[in-house]
């Protein structure tokens, strides 16, 4: 399996796109089944996560092509109610999401459980909730989930949880419900966003999009649709960490500026400067970095919450990016309760953690770090401990890349035009 080598303690700069939403994307192209007309896709990131997706389309029966490096089209006239590639569906979270789909469209869907990262306990329930509340009948068996309704009908739902994926799932079957539903408690992620609008465009009436209550009138069918997928603000606060922790000025073109306020809010508490023009967010890395002290001395925190609070997915890059900053912090993930283990591998390398419970942890800065043979986790911990290996004075090596690239998009060459030391060695010569 092929490696990142990468040479750290170099200053970067230059300009760097965020690609697609990954998390908009995976439901967006999951919607696509919700009718029998093309629908095509473009800004689409083109990484493991979603060529794994559209696999499992495929192999349902729709018609799935990249009409473009970023652009899809997928034609579902030719899907039938069936069980999806249960090798295939394992392999990532996003293959609970054809749940709501194939349940709307057909009446029925079987999936195995979903895979992904192993960041804590991932519930269903929030899930199965909203499903029974539109009148569905579940059955599980071990290895797999039976969900059948002879017809969805509206309801008034108040989720246990503002899960995203939850959410996108009870969206996608109230559209084709008979009657009105009402969504409370609901996730208003960028993403979640996305998939509303999308479904707006193929003829749905969903009102309330950006707020935690959906309002979704039922329609019979629903039609093909053009959609663009919207810039990754996850990227780009990845970006952000990136400049303050190779003390690089880097410009953030097209960044999502209106879904950065909380990610501006956590960085700049960690004593990250940026400036906007136009369109761009420009991160100025190369100015001194100090945590902003709280009012009477407390520890000042960075923690995530749901939208529109910090993201969970940006607290790995939050808590890499404070060992560089001059000062003590205290991060706190909320919401995954392994999420903060790839932090022992920060520690090897210079960091000084104090890993206090499996939720929070207390980082001061600035420490110099050194170099380390590391291993990818997850997504968004391996694309910190990237982050660690750029800031860190010698080679290191990261194995289990594959974890990273099923979230960002050729980061290997969007880094080296940023002047970047990494370059990707193949398995034959490791």
């Amino acid at each position: 399996m092929a490696i990142f080598e990468v040479e750290g303690g170099r200053t970067l700069s230059g300009t760097i796109r965020p690609s697609g939403n990954k998390n908009a994307a995976l439901p967006c192209l999951s919607a696509a089944l919700l009718t029998a007309e093309p629908v095509r896709f473009r800004n689409v990131p083109r990484i493991r996560d979603v060529e794994t997706l559209l696999e499992i389309i495929a192999a349902l029966g729709a018609r799935v092509e990249w009409a473009g490096a970023n652009e899809v089209v997928i034609e579902a006239g030719g899907v039938r109610a069936g069980r999806p590639d249960a090798v295939l569906a394992e392999r990532i979270r996003a293959s609970i999401l054809l749940a709501g789909p194939l349940l709307a469209r057909f009446g029925a869907v079987e999936l195995p459980p979903p895979g992904g990262d192993v960041i804590g306990r991932r519930r269903l329930d929030s899930h199965f909730l909203a499903f029974e509340g539109l009148g569905a009948q579940i059955s599980l068996d071990g290895r797999s989930f039976k969900i059948r309704a002879d017809r969805l009908v509206g309801a008034d739902i108040f989720l246990d949880e503002p899960s995203v994926t939850a959410t996108e799932n009870a969206v996608m079957a109230a559209v084709r419900a008979r009657g009105t539903t009402r969504l409370r408690n609901a996730a208003a992620e960028p993403h979640v966003q996305d998939l509303c609008h999308l479904l707006n465009r193929m003829g749905a009436r969903i009102e309330g999009v950006g707020t935690h209550t959906l309002v979704i009138e039922g329609v019979d069918e629903l039609g093909g649709a053009e959609f663009e997928i919207g810039a990754d603000h996850i990227e780009a606060g990845s970006f952000i960490g990136l400049a303050a922790v190779t003390r690089s000025r880097i410009e953030i073109e097209d960044a999502p500026l209106e879904h950065l306020d909380s990610t501006l809010i956590g960085f700049g508490r960690l004593g990250i400067e940026t400036t906007v023009e136009g369109r761009s967010l420009i991160v100025h890395g190369d100015r001194e970095q100090e945590v902003r002290q709280d009012a009477f001395g407390h520890v000042p925190k960075v923690d995530d919450g749901p939208w529109p609070a910090f993201p969970a997915d940006l607290t790995s890059i939050a808590l890499v990016t404070a060992t560089q900053s001059r000062g003590t912090v205290l991060v706190h993930e909320k919401m995954f309760e392994s999420r903060m283990f790839f932090t022992d591998k920060l520690v090897g390398m210079g960091a000084r953690i104090i890993l206090c419970d499996p939720h929070r942890a207390v980082v001061v800065g600035p420490s110099p770090l050194r170099a380390a043979s590391l291993e990818s986790p997850d997504i968004r911990a391996g694309m910190a401990l990237l982050l660690a290996a750029l800031a860190a004075k010698g080679t290191s090596r990261i194995h289990n890349i594959r974890q990273i690239e099923r979230g960002y998009e050729r980061v290997d060459e969007r880094l080296q035009a940023l002047g970047a030391g990494i370059r990707t060695l193949p398995a034959a010569e490791i």
